[in-house]
Formats: C-alpha cells, sequence, structure tokens
C-alpha cells in the first residue's frame, strides 16, 4: 500500500479544528455585535415639532390671509364673476324670453347668485315652464335647464280662446288656436248635463274631460280632434274620419283606451266603449 502523505509543514491534521475558531463561533453567538441588525437595538426616540407661541401666532395669521384671500377672490371681486348665461331645453318658448324672466346680473360674483330665487322668478313669468334648475359653472358661467309642459288637451272657452293643459292639469297657455295634434275639450251639455251642473259644475266636467284626453294613447290622441261633454256619464270623442266614440263616464279611462285601440282596426262609424266589457262597432 503506498505510504499516506506527510502534512505540510504548518498545517492542521485533516478533521482538526483551527486553532482559535471554537472560541470564535462561541463569541459570536453571545455578541451584540455579530447580531443582525436591529436585533435587539432599542428604538430611537421620536423628535416631535413644538411652535412656540410665536410660531403659532405667525402660522394661523398666514391660514387666515390665504382663507381671507380666498374668499375675497370668490365672493367680492371680479375673477369668478357671472359672465355668460347658457339657457338649454327650450321648444316653444326663446331664449330671450327665459333670460328676461331669469333676471341675472351680469358681472356679479358667481358665487353670490341666489339661484333659488331666479328659478321663482322662472317659475312665476313663465307657466309653460314645468321645470327649472339653474346651477353656477366656475369660472364665469350661469346654466338655466328648463323643461317646458307638453299639451295633452286644449279646453275651448266661451269666449272661443283654447287653454292649453299638460299631464298634471295645469292650465299654462292660451291663444286664439290649439296646438296641432292635440284634442280639444268642450263643453255641449245636454238637459241631464245642465239639470246635474249643482252637483257637477263644468270645472269638474271640464277635468273629467282632460282625464278622458290624458288616457289615449298617442296615436289614438293624434286621431281625436276633440273630446265633447254632454253630462257627467255621457262624454264624446270625435275622431278626424268624422266617426265619433261613445265614451260614457270618466271612470275605468285607462281600459277604455285599449279597447279603443283594439276597435278602430276596424272601420265603422261609431265605436262604444261606454261599456268597456262589451264594446261595439256600429257601421
Amino acid at each position: 500500500m503506498p505510504e499516506p502523505k506527510a502534512a505540510p509543514p504548518g498545517a492542521a491534521p485533516a478533521g482538526s479544528v483551527p486553532p482559535g475558531a471554537a472560541a470564535v463561533g462561541a463569541a459570536g453567538a453571545g455578541d451584540p455585535e455579530a447580531q443582525p441588525p436591529g436585533a435587539g437595538a432599542r428604538p430611537e426616540p421620536k423628535v416631535r415639532l413644538r411652535l412656540s407661541r410665536r410660531g403659532m401666532a405667525v402660522l394661523a395669521g398666514l391660514v387666515a390671509a390665504v382663507l381671507g384671500t380666498v374668499c375675497w377672490l370668490v365672493w367680492f371681486s371680479s375673477v369668478l364673476d357671472v359672465r355668460t348665461v347658457a339657457v338649454s331645453g327650450t321648444r316653444v318658448l326663446t331664449v330671450d324670453q327665459v333670460l328676461a324672466a331669469a333676471d341675472i346680473p351680469l358681472h356679479g360674483p358667481l358665487e353670490r347668485l341666489d339661484t333659488g330665487a331666479a328659478e321663482a322668478r322662472v317659475a312665476r313669468a313663465l307657466p309653460r315652464v314645468a321645470r327649472v334648475r339653474i346651477s353656477t359653472s366656475l369660472p364665469h358661467t350661469v346654466r338655466v335647464r328648463i323643461t317646458e309642459r307638453v299639451a295633452i288637451a286644449a279646453v275651448k272657452g266661451a269666449d272661443g280662446r283654447f287653454t292649453q293643459v299638460d299631464a298634471s292639469g295645469a292650465h299654462f297657455a292660451t291663444g286664439a288656436s290649439a296646438p296641432a295634434g292635440v284634442p280639444v275639450v268642450q263643453l255641449a251639455l245636454s238637459a241631464a248635463g245642465k239639470a246635474g251642473l249643482k252637483s257637477f259644475p263644468e270645472r269638474d266636467l271640464l277635468a273629467a274631460a282632460v282625464d278622458v284626453a290624458k288616457a289615449l294613447p298617442a296615436q289614438v290622441a293624434g286621431r281625436t280632434s276633440s273630446v265633447i261633454v254632454h253630462s257627467y256619464d255621457d262624454l264624446e270623442l270625435q275622431l278626424a274620419d268624422g266617426s265619433r266614440v261613445l265614451w260614457g263616464s270618466s271612470e275605468r279611462d285607462s281600459r277604455k283606451a285599449v279597447v279603443l285601440t283594439a276597435l278602430l282596426r276596424q272601420k265603422g262609424t261609431t265605436y262604444d266603449v261606454s261599456a268597456p266589457d262589451d264594446p261595439a262597432v256600429r257601421h
């Protein structure tokens, strides 16, 4: 067998621990400097910023100055003043009519505008307006958005003039003629109708006829030239083609409207929906 090679001079024998290695390991286990950074270290005290009374007074003064400047710019200066009034939603009314009713002053501070008061002025001056919304938009604009009423009937008065009525029952415009495509409501009282005026005055009879016009679908309303009131339970529709509809009272209007829509698919001179469960068509 070959003889083992001799170790170089000064080298430690194989398997032996270099001198001092165990001591270093033992020392490292308990040495704080040998542990990971931060392990076992005490947190550093937080530094608190404290202002003196004079510093607090200066800071408060600066805040007050900034707030005062902002308030002056917004509420009193001409930097954010009213320069434009934009109107939208008009159909029959003109922009000039809405502007005149709103009476919004130009060149005043935008944020000092009383929008509620301006809305009230529009509603009071223009009965045709169903809704109005006035808002401000920085830096210089006031927006006026309106919704106009839509007539569902025109009530013919004793003077021959026509007052338009919307779905809510509001009377909002009177003119020499009725708008196109809107049924005309008029009184043509029978003897029974005149006798019953104490119980059913003209105002109530006209309101019942308006309810009938409101119940009509658009395609039927477009074909209806007038709603005639003979008495409380005797209302009649005159159609544009010369035929007529016996409506009866204003009760069950919605049901009668549905039945009439189906009946109009047939040709006839008289359509009877006074008893909607037993309708009839006469030729």
